[in-house]
């Protein structure tokens, strides 16, 4: 046994401080702590601190003011690879407070010294930690551009490969918040990131699986990053994930991501070439895939499959899940109804170019939308007609979806209560029936001509601009017109007139001019009160609504009453102020302006003093002298309804028998009787009704009295308080009674007033419509014209013959020099004494100069058919030109145009002047 050896303990040297156990239950001592020049303390606080953190907002907020954030940042660059650690992950979960991502943008150095911690030197703890700051920090816009800015875009697409999937989600949370920015994106493709992005789908773990799939979404806004994910296969590979039942979760963004692909007409070409679009639409539609694209695919991808079914067999949790799971075949697993929805709409984003429309007609893209539609989600069918809208822009696709039946679940779709189901259905038939007769045939042999007439009353402004786009395609056909006139389209157009959106105004005002092409439509038009929201139109400052109302106008002024109605609205002026603006002025606005003019000659004289041939003086037509362009131009009616003054005479034509007048009275007289007779009966029946109901109020009065006296004698016999309160129940029974009373009183007065405002109403109705004064000498000088003049053999003869019959009825001829001594002004004075009046049939004047005679002449040439011009000067001066051939005795003498002439109704009557000679000079001017 050795001999024990006592053991030498030395102390410790006197400068080393003996070590302390502190426990602390501040945070602002461990804070304090973070100061510290000893590592294992500073690791400790920040332990701490990572756990007090983790526990709730409040404290985050709590160490933010007790000022951690700046020690912190110190930390995260210390030697230390445990001291650094503890900083990060302290630091990063702060990161989730809003207010510590604002402390952090105040100090531009955190940013990169964050970012420093992702090198490859850093254990996976530290990038995870150091992944999670930056992804919290880039949902700011700031911080994203520092971000960028300090160079993480290139570690981050590196720790995507990284081995620990909190690396990797945080990795790709934070690229998915930078991708935001376009440069990102070009950086995530030089730092062939886009192949890393695109292996994250395959992760075993459904939030990495996610933010893969939103990255790919942003990523694939960029051209090149689409033309990149091509040569890598990255359509298939989503297809497949499509295909898969048991990530059905993914499905939505996957539809997302091909939407994108699917942009560019060389991703179209791609997947066609690869059977892979009907593939998708297999898949969309809950049906089983084609026989010779699955074939196709098993040849062309088949290594490929394989290596992918052995990348995905490793790792993997649920690998006999997916792997028994059913793909394809006949048990189709329905897919979401959002899934669906996000394919209609990718198919509609990539049909909006005119090369992707074609590729998409001939894979028969529409069978799968029509399907769509009789899908129960709302989203779905909206979708869905929102895609046929778009796709049915190619000519050929119009007559397909017809051929599949995919106009009857669209006109059934307009009767939905869903907005965006409406809208989308009225879209799509708008499209489907521009220039496509045979579609608007179809349409209307299925109801939608009700349909589409009833969505002009919704609320939506959207859903009216295009039923009435339909509604204007189907106008087109002579039929389907007067089919929807008959079902009431013209009254439902003038509603939606008065709406603000000028989509809705552009749309319904061409609506308008697609309906009111016949008379009847135009009346009806007319008394509905819808010129006045269409005059009003023309002071849009859109140019299509301006212009849509304006040819609208145009179609309705073709008549009389209706261009007079447009030019008592003020539509006549505003067409003119429009006419001289410069920015505003339109071919449309012309034709308007024109069409009225020549609906309304008496406007058109009196502002521009001008009547050509083709323009024929009807009876109603007056010349109230020259107006100035802008004036208000007032009707026959207010000139006759003025009291008689000293200004120019109105001057009226109207040839129009005094018997004939009397017949339209007489027939709108008996129009009225039976209405006025209907009325009579009503009263009277009223009357005797009334009269049955008092007296059979006076039958029960007299039984009701008798009821009451027989118990008052019965009762009699019974004690004082008995009877005390009969007398009391009567008596409340009389004022009952007389309350009764009242309220007939007051019913029947009510009645009476009624009924006096129906009769007012009946007398305004009944009211004789306006007749102009009646003219009976004229209609003599047209009877005249027409036995004595019309019968002559050459149209020579007939202006000599007429001019001469013009100025006899003038008070003849009058020598050169003498027209100022010529007395007409007296004769027409004493007419305007006779009549009261201001205006003055033209038959009643004796005695005219140029501008009487001239008028005169124009009136009874337009009767017999012989075509001449009406030319208002100054001073009273107007002059009629004619057309004559030249009188060759010789029948083989060539023939040449005929030449104008001045006719002579003054000084020579029947003489022909050629113009700019100085008789026709000094013809024309004082």
């Amino acid at each position: 046994m050795g001999k024990k050896v006592k053991k030498d303990e030395k102390p410790p040297p006197d400068d080393v401080f003996d070590t302390l156990l502190v426990e602390s239950r501040q945070a602002a001592t461990v804070v304090l702590m973070l100061t510290s020049p000893e590592e294992d303390v500073q690791s400790k606080a920040c332990e701490a601190i990572y756990k007090f953190v983790e526990k709730c907002d409040e404290n985050k907020k709590l160490l933010l003011d007790l000022g951690a954030v700046d020690p912190l940042l110190n930390l995260i660059a210390q030697e230390d690879r445990t001291v650094r650690r503890h900083a990060i992950m302290a630091l990063g979960v702060m990161c989730a407070h809003p207010d510590v991502r604002k402390a952090l943008r105040k100090r531009p150095e955190s940013t990169q010294a964050i970012v420093s911690l992702l090198g490859p030197e850093e254990d996976s703890v530290i990038h995870e930690f150091a992944a999670l700051a930056l992804s919290l920090m880039a949902t700011e816009f700031t911080s994203k551009v520092a971000i960028h800015e300090a160079g993480s875009v290139e570690p981050l697409v590196r720790l995507l490969t990284s081995s620990d999937p909190d690396v990797q989600k945080n990795s790709i949370e934070a690229l998915a918040q930078l991708v935001m920015d376009y440069q990102a994106r070009a950086l995530v493709r030089e730092y062939d990131g886009l192949q890393h992005v695109l292996d994250l789908i395959k992760s075993d773990y459904a939030i990495i699986q996610r933010l893969a799939l939103l990255t790919l979404d942003r990523l694939t806004q960029d051209g090149e990053n689409r033309r990149i994910l091509r040569e890598i296969e990255a359509i298939g590979r989503l297809l497949d994930v499509l295909a898969t039942p048991t990530l059905n979760d993914l499905h939505v963004m996957v539809v997302m991501v091909l939407s994108n692909l699917l942009e560019d007409t060389e991703s179209l070409e791609l997947v066609k070439e690869s059977g892979g679009l009907k593939r998708f639409v297999a898949l969309i539609t809950d049906q089983p895939p084609p026989e010779e694209d699955s074939k196709k695919g098993d040849k062309k991808a088949g290594s490929r499959a394989g290596k992918k079914s052995a990348k995905e067999g490793k790792g993997k949790k649920d690998d006999d899940a997916k792997e028994d799971a059913p793909v394809g075949g006949d048990s189709i697993i329905p897919t979401l109804p959002d899934v669906k929805m996000c394919a209609a709409k990718a198919i509609a984003r990539s049909a909006r170019s005119a090369e992707n429309r074609k590729l998409l007609h001939e894979q028969e893209a529409e069978k799968m939308l029509i399907q769509l539609l009789t899908n129960d989600s709302p989203d779905v069918q909206a979708s869905a007609a929102l895609a046929l809208a778009v796709i049915s822009e190619n000519l050929s696709s119009r007559d397909c979806i017809k051929e599949w039946d995919g106009l009857p679940p669209l006109v059934k779709l307009l009767g939905s209560d869903n907005g965006d189901v409406k809208e989308a259905a009225t879209l799509a038939l708008a499209n489907l029936t521009t220039g496509n007769s045979v579609n608007c045939v179809e349409v209307s042999n299925l109801g939608g001509i009700e349909a589409l007439v009833s969505c002009l009353a919704d609320q939506r402004e959207e859903v009216v601009a295009n039923a009435a786009c339909a509604l204007t395609n189907m106008g087109q056909d002579e039929g389907l017109r007067s089919d929807a006139q008959a079902k009431g389209v013209v009254p439902a157009l003038i509603e939606p007139l008065r709406s603000n959106n000028t989509n809705v105004q552009g749309k319904v005002a061409l609506a308008v001019s697609a309906f009111t092409c016949d008379a009847d439509s135009r009346q009806e038009f007319r008394e509905c009160g819808g010129l006045e929201p269409l005059v009003l139109l023309l002071h849009s400052g859109n140019d299509a609504v301006r212009r849509n109302a304006a040819w609208a106008i145009t179609v309705c002024g073709v008549d009389e009453p209706t261009a007079t109605e447009i030019c008592k609205l003020g539509g006549l002026q505003i067409l003119q102020e429009i006419q001289t603006s410069a920015s505003r002025h339109s071919p449309f606005i012309e034709a308007a302006l024109q069409r009225l003019l020549d609906s309304n000659l008496s406007a058109k004289f009196s502002l521009y003093s001008h009547l050509g041939p083709g323009n024929l003086i009807e009876d109603g037509f007056f010349d109230c002298g020259k107006l100035k362009q802008g004036t208000h131009f007032m009707t026959l009616e207010e000139y006759c309804s003025q009291e008689m003054n000293d200004k120019r005479p109105v001057l009226l034509i109207n040839a129009k028998a005094a018997g004939e007048a009397d017949v339209g009275e007489a027939n709108k007289v008996d129009e009225v009787d039976p209405k006025t007779d209907l009325s009579k009966a009503k009263e009277s029946n009223t009357k005797v009704s009334k009269a049955k109901e008092s007296k059979g109020k006076s039958g029960r009065n007299s039984r009701s009295s008798s009821r009451e006296s027989s118990i008052d004698s019965k009762k009699g016999k019974k004690g004082q308080k008995e009877k005390e309160k009969e007398l009391e129940r009567q008596r409340l029974e009389e004022e009952k009674s007389k309350a009764q009373r009242e309220k007939e009183e007051k019913a029947r007065e009510e009645e009476l007033a009624a009924q006096r405002e129906k009769e007012a109403e009946l007398q305004g109705a009944e009211r004789p419509p306006f007749t102009p004064p009646p003219d009976p000498q004229l209609v003599k000088y047209v009877e005249e014209v027409t036995e004595k003049i019309l019968p002559l053999p050459s149209t020579r003869a007939q202006v000599v013959a007429l001019a001469q019959l013009v100025s006899d009825k003038m008070g003849g001829r009058i020598e050169r020099g003498q027209v100022a001594n010529f007395s007409w002004e007296l004769p027409l004075s004493q007419v305007r004494f006779e009549l009261k009046s201001n205006v003055i049939p033209i038959g009643r004047m004796k005695a005219g100069i140029h501008i009487h005679r001239a008028l005169l002449f124009k009136v009874l040439a337009d009767r017999i058919a012989l075509p001449c011009s009406l030319t208002r000067g100054e001073y009273n001066r107007a002059w009629n030109e004619v057309l004559l051939p030249d009188d060759e005795a010789d029948p083989t003498a060539p023939k040449f145009p005929p030449k104008r002439y001045l006719v002579d109704l003054v000084h020579e009557p029947g003489a022909l002047l050629t113009p700019d000679t100085q008789a026709a000079v000094s013809y024309m001017k004082l």
